[in-house]
């Protein structure tokens, strides 16, 4: 057969397979319109994908088609809880459309709700790579950000005393013969490069976060030391020789200490490395080759303490007022803060809270000395075995100073060997914070010299553990010696029923009160504290109820008349007599007792959306001790299937008088579809009825801060000691920085306060998306950063204010990527934008 057969039979099959191919195209293309058409996704769904893998040319004609039926079917598979079907989809369709930012936005979504932070991440970063104007990949990433790669790491690499001292003692020890290392917890392998610069032969690092790790692949590389250090992305505790390193090292570099020292797991990883992966430690006298002998950096620790007055940590972590806008808050009901260290908490949870005290509003008031906690040796196996399995240590401490007990705060001095060390004190310039351990508990909280405050210290599951803080009065110490000599004796007998008796004659409330202990978060318990804030919604729920009184009396007269004649008679039922109810709902965030002051304020159906049960419990028992009557208050929660249902009305012909909107996260930002919560508010309200607050204004102002640029990214290169880490870091900086307190930024105001943006909840037509500022400068400076906060307006008369002493808000700041110099008379003009619930303020030259 002459190949002139071959060719035109070829040909004719082609042309009948293009026309067939082309009829099917065109076929299933009818037929994915049709199941759109009838809401039928997957069937829609597998018409495209046939369609696209026939004909790769019709990708941009049906692009906008096919994204639509991808995000619908896949919200069927997720509310199927189909999680492999659906994440298979969005891998065929980014296989169709590799950059398609919407697709690689939405796949980062889903992956973010199923708790896949790192690879969520990964397609966020990506879409804004596609499209850096992409506003809800940008806002995406920009919230994923924080969390992958924490703001601590940036404020390190700029500490460069911490750099050079670690350095030098890396130097140091690879001189003196520690010549194979590894780096327990590298980050972004800072501390491989320094031993690897040092000299050593062998440089192994283990990184358990994926997003730390590829970042420490990637700067290993740039700075050309990919050939001398391997990169494990896992945790050491798994490190096993030989099948992940060849051999055991002569040194362990670490830094996995968090402000409470052994947070990170540093105890753990060390006893784990000295018994599989490190030699055996040199003994005392001997002088032979480090390089026979294991060594860890840091050597050992110190840690201290110092029992402090502090105002801001007290309105934190305690509740400090017994009323609330006219609510009584019962005893049987005790707040405490999740840093509370109660010695049977069945959970792990961290006992500290992390504050910079030097930096803390208000600051603190030394009560007593510093005074030494503990000592730790890291080269020594059996001391860090110890930690974990000793008893706790007690500690008095004498007071030097009258006040209100507040908190121990802790630091630590670490001594990376004989030579160098650093310390985390308040009064010296560190990247690290501080652990505070809140007191709660106390039956009176003032102290005065001669006093002791008593503790017990233990390192239990990796955490110092400060507890049974109490304070011993000089003048009573027999007395409470022989008491507690007398309870232990009694303890040890183990007479269960004498120990009954014992307590219940120590119980003060009544023996059949239901007692509760409610767990709130720190902000939560300032908005408890927070007064203007209940007495601001009080005033301004009174004035709504009041302007809407009128309105029901007469459909109360109404229903009067039409049951008088329904009945026949004189006499009306007295059910039907009762005037309806004004019906408000709360949606505020986590714990909120505005539904309990809207049920003072006469007759109110409050309505709260609080999740947990104990919290549930906790509002049923202040309502109960206020009197109220039994089931006043309702749980919407337990009236809706979902979540996203919360908005609904309160029956299927009522509809509420007031609904109360969280629009400020604790953080500083905008919450998440605020704007969308609020339409479907303002259809859901009757005539006069108000969404809280009405409208928020936002307000900003110039500032020079170099503590914010250090704090959001690594500044070059000299930081480091030249090495290049700088441009892979800060790929994760984000242009707000949150949970700030301006009264004490460091910072130099070069602006007024000027208003920046208008969110309007009840009137939506006065709002702008995009608006320019004219700022008047009145400092010579550099312009590094915007502060901004909001006044929030009840209505035109009763306003909070997001940045005032009292506020449970904190503030945000936009820091700018190039600092602008400003003369003092020149203006400068502030281009700003709303986007759902991102705003973007940036500086238009």
């Amino acid at each position: 057969m002459s190949n002139s057969r071959l060719r035109s039979r070829r040909d004719a099959g082609g042309g009948a397979g293009a026309a067939g191919r082309d009829e099917l195209v065109s076929r299933s293309l009818q037929s994915a319109e049709h199941c759109l058409g009838v809401q039928d996704f997957g069937t829609a769904y597998a018409h495209y994908l046939l369609v696209l893998s026939l004909a790769p040319e019709l990708k941009d004609n049906v692009k906008e088609t096919f994204q639509y039926t991808l995000f619908r079917w896949a919200e069927e598979l997720d509310a199927l809880n189909r999680i492999q079907d659906l994440l298979g989809c969005y891998e065929q369709a980014l296989e169709l459309f590799p950059d398609d930012e919407v697709i690689c936005n939405s796949m980062g979504e889903h992956l973010f709700r199923m708790g896949f932070r790192d690879e969520a991440a990964g397609y966020f970063h990506k879409a804004v790579k596609l499209n850096p104007d992409f506003s809800d990949a940008k806002e995406n990433f920009y919230r994923v950000a924080n969390w992958l790669v924490e703001r601590w790491h940036f404020i390190m690499l700029n500490d460069t005393k911490r750099n050079t001292i670690y350095n030098a003692a890396i130097q140091k020890a690879v001189c003196l013969g520690s010549r194979s290392v590894l780096d327990i917890g590298a980050g972004t392998g800072i501390l491989s490069m320094f031993a690897k610069k040092a000299g050593a032969h062998s440089v192994y690092a283990c990184e358990l976060s994926k997003t730390m790790y590829e970042l420490a692949c990637d700067v290993v590389a740039a700075n050309k030391m990919e050939a001398g250090i391997k990169l494990l992305h896992m945790k050491s505790l798994d490190i096993e020789i030989p099948k992940h390193i060849p051999e055991r090292v002569s040194l362990v570099v670490t830094e996995t200490v968090d402000a409470g020292l052994f947070g990170e797991g540093i105890v753990e990883s060390l006893i784990h490395a000295w018994e599989h992966l490190l030699l055996q430690p040199k003994t005392k006298g001997e002088s032979c080759n480090c390089e026979k002998y294991g060594k860890v950096i840091p050597a050992s620790a110190v840690i201290f303490g110092m029992a402090v007055e502090c105002a801001e940590i007290r309105r934190q972590h305690r509740v400090g007022i017994k009323d609330i806008a006219g609510i009584h808050l019962p005893t049987n009901v005790k707040f405490q803060s999740p840093a509370y260290s109660s010695v049977d908490a069945e959970e792990t949870v961290e006992p500290y809270t992390t504050e910079k005290m030097s930096r803390v509003p208000g600051g603190y008031l030394a009560l007593t000395e510093c005074f030494e906690i503990m000592t730790v040796d890291f080269n020594n196996l059996q001391e860090l075995k110890s930690l974990a399995t000793k008893k706790p240590d007690k500690i008095g401490i004498p007071v030097i100073k009258e006040g209100i007990l507040d908190a121990i705060m802790v630091w630590f001095v670490l001594q990376l060997d004989d030579e160098h060390s650093l310390s985390t004190s308040p009064s010296e310039e560190t990247c690290w914070e501080q652990a505070v351990y809140p007191v709660q508990d106390l039956t009176d909280y003032w102290i005065k010299p001669g006093d002791h405050v008593m503790m017990e210290v233990s390192c239990q599951d990796c955490y110092l553990r400060i507890q049974s803080i109490s304070v011993l009065d000089l003048e009573c110490e027999m007395d409470v010696a022989r008491s507690f000599t007398q309870n232990k004796d009694l303890l040890s007998l183990g007479n269960e029923a004498e120990l009954c008796s014992a307590l219940a004659n120590l119980q003060t409330s009544k023996p059949d009160a239901v007692e509760q202990t409610c767990v709130l978060e720190s902000t939560e318990i300032a908005l408890l504290n927070n007064i203007p804030y209940h007495e601001g919604f009080k005033m301004a729920m009174s004035k709504v109820l009041s302007s809407l009184t009128p309105e029901k009396l007469y459909q109360t007269m109404d229903t009067h008349c039409q049951n008088e004649m329904n009945s026949g008679t004189g006499q009306s039922n007295t059910v039907q007599n009762i005037p309806e109810p004004f019906y408000v709902l709360d949606v505020s965030e986590g714990f909120s007792v505005l539904p309990l002051i809207a049920g003072t304020l006469g007759q109110v159906k409050p309505y709260s959306s609080v999740e947990k049960d104990q919290h549930r419990i906790a509002l049923d028992l202040i309502s109960e001790a206020n009197h109220f009557p039994k089931e006043t208050l309702e749980f919407w929660l337990r009236h809706v299937e979902d979540e996203s249902a919360m908005l609904q009305r309160p029956k299927s012909d009522k509809l509420w008088s007031i609904i109360i909107l969280d629009v400020i996260e604790p953080s500083g930002l905008i919450q998440q579809e605020i704007m969308e919560k609020a339409a479907i508010s303002r259809c859901l309200l009757q005539s006069g009825g108000k969404i809280f607050p009405q409208y928020v204004l936002m307000f900003g102002l110039l500032v020079e801060s170099q503590t914010l640029l250090e704090e959001n990214a690594v500044q070059g290169t000299e930081r480091t000691l030249g090495l290049n880490i700088a441009p892979f870091i800060n790929q994760f900086q984000v242009p707000i920085r949150v949970f700030l307190d301006l009264s004490s930024l460091p910072c130099i105001p070069l602006s007024k306060p000027v208003e920046l943006l208008r969110l309007d909840l009840m009137t939506p037509y006065l709002n702008t998306s995009k608006r320019e500022v004219k700022v008047h400068i009145c400092k010579s400076g550099r312009v590094t950063a915007i502060p901004f906060w909001y006044h929030m307006y009840l209505d035109e008369e009763i306003r909070l204010d997001t940045s005032s002493e009292a506020s449970h808000w904190k503030q945000a700041a936009v820091v700018l990527d190039n600092p602008i110099q400003v003369e003092m008379g020149e203006e400068l003009v502030l281009s700003v934008q709303h986007h759902k619930s991102n705003v973007s303020i940036t500086v238009k030259q």
